[in-house]
């Protein structure tokens, strides 16, 4: 209803809240279209991936109170900019040569799988250092901040329900 009469301004209000993930994604793709034509949207929403896809701009509210406006991007710059690497090396590795790289803050082992935190640009870092001694890291996943653990770290708790 908000959209009838092409707006300059819409306020959309937990606008999926309920919807199963195909609608989710089809609302999304409808609200991308009515910005393409210039519609300036705000949009209140609880689900930070929502917020992640649709949002130029965030304003994190607790408590009634604006903790913070910025990018997306931003936000999660500001908590943590660091990118976690788990894998499972192919052949034995010498966690030290991993600790030498300056991009590494940190290595600890769980198991099999190698857990490698740091900055910049770690994870060609990393698998340079890898492909040199000709490991293949099996199960790669590279984790880095959410826009929900900037919600966590700002508000102090987690969202709600």
């Amino acid at each position: 209803m908000a959209l009838i009469g092409n707006p300059e301004v819409a306020i959309l209000d937990e606008l999926t809240t309920g919807l199963d993930p195909q609608a989710r994604r089809n609302t999304w793709a409808l609200i991308k279209r009515v910005r393409a034509r210039g519609v300036t949207i705000l949009l209140v929403t609880h689900f930070m991936e929502e917020a992640e896809r649709l949002a130029d701009r965030i304003a994190v509210i607790d408590g009634g109170r604006v903790v913070a406006l910025d990018t997306p991007a931003g936000l999660i710059a500001g908590v943590d900019a660091s990118q976690r690497i788990r894998f499972r090396p192919s052949a034995p590795l010498d966690t030290h040569l991993l600790r030498a790289l300056p991009e590494v803050t940190s290595v600890t082992t769980l198991g099999t799988q190698v857990v490698v935190t740091g900055m910049g640009n770690v994870l060609h870092a990393v698998t340079s250092l890898l492909a040199r001694h000709q490991i293949v890291a099996a199960d790669l996943r590279v984790e880095q901040a959410s826009l929900d653990d900037a919600f966590v770290t700002l508000t102090g708790h987690a969202l709600e329900s």
